[in-house]
């Protein structure tokens, strides 16, 4: 594996792999590895000759500084798994070579970046999309993976690529969840023990959503969801001050990313979450129908 810091040399493998007709998959990272990241790589080797992997944090979908500041950073692991995950490259630039000039474009994505995340990341999605369109002018790959954790995240590449009109395949790919149930994420690493324990209520309070939708209405199953997390400190006294706080709970269509009122109105229905625990933003997702 190439370990690559300047996007002179990702150019040149690129060019070298296009001039062989190599196709190319790209699974853009933060780094921070865990299992759901190797899972996409391990996707990627799968259906591409040479596979790229990313890790960069990127600084300008951060909209809370705090949060760019503790983001975890474990270059020299992430390199080791991603040469063990048996890909070809790990381009793992500094800020200045991703972006050598004030970052000045801005995207907009319509009603999709209006619900969940959008309101509450102010400059997020744009920041995301700004990084993903470099990363694909660099790497022209012909796939890229993405993980179904972000699920707004992919409704707003996916649109990108119909802004931009790339000719790239989107593979979405499924959540990767510990023996508890709880999703994997890079922000995980910053639960205390005690929160990590708690957290697996997050899942498990979804699970039972899905049950109730069999007979209880969108309304319904909704408010029971924040409900149930809201007051799990009540039922289930919390060690040393722990904060287990539900932001939102939206249950939309898995296209357009609106809010249903009921559940035959949609043939794809998603629930997407967000909850503040121990003081880390951990989001989940679940699948209705």
């Amino acid at each position: 594996m190439q370990t690559l810091t300047t996007v002179a040399a990702l150019s040149a493998a690129i060019q070298q792999a296009k001039k062989e007709n190599k196709s190319i998959g790209l699974v853009p990272t933060m780094g921070a590895l865990h299992e759901g990241h190797l899972s996409l790589i391990h996707r990627a080797r799968q259906e591409n000759d040479i596979v790229v992997v990313s890790l960069f944090v990127n600084p300008i979908q951060f909209n809370n500084k705090e949060d760019l500041e503790k983001y975890p950073r474990t270059l020299e692991a992430d390199c080791e798994k991603v040469s063990a995950a048996q890909a070809d490259i790990a381009f793992a630039p500094s800020v200045e070579e991703m972006y050598p000039e004030e970052v000045t474009t801005v995207y907009h994505f319509g009603p999709i970046e209006e619900v969940m995340e959008g309101p509450r990341r102010p400059g997020h999605f744009s920041g995301v999309a700004v990084v993903v369109r470099r990363l694909f002018d660099l790497t022209q790959p012909d796939r890229a993976y993405f993980g179904e954790k972000d699920f707004q995240q992919i409704a707003i590449i996916r649109n990108l690529l119909e802004q931009i009109k790339y000719p790239i395949e989107l593979v979405p790919c499924p959540i990767v969840r510990a023996d508890d149930g709880l999703a994997l994420s890079s922000r995980n690493m910053r639960l205390s023990p005690e929160a990590r324990e708690v957290a697996p209520t997050i899942y498990d309070t979804l699970q039972q959503a899905v049950e109730m939708s069999e007979f209880e209405d969108v309304e319904t199953v909704q408010s029971w969801v924040l409900d149930t997390l809201a007051s799990f400190h009540e039922v289930n006294p919390l060690p040393n001050g722990l904060m287990f706080e539900p932001e939102y709970f939206e249950i939309v269509d898995d296209t357009t990313l609106q809010p249903i009122e009921k559940w035959k109105q949609s043939k794809g229905v998603v629930g997407c979450i967000a909850v503040w625990l121990d003081g880390v933003r951990l989001i989940d997702m679940v699948r209705f129908k």
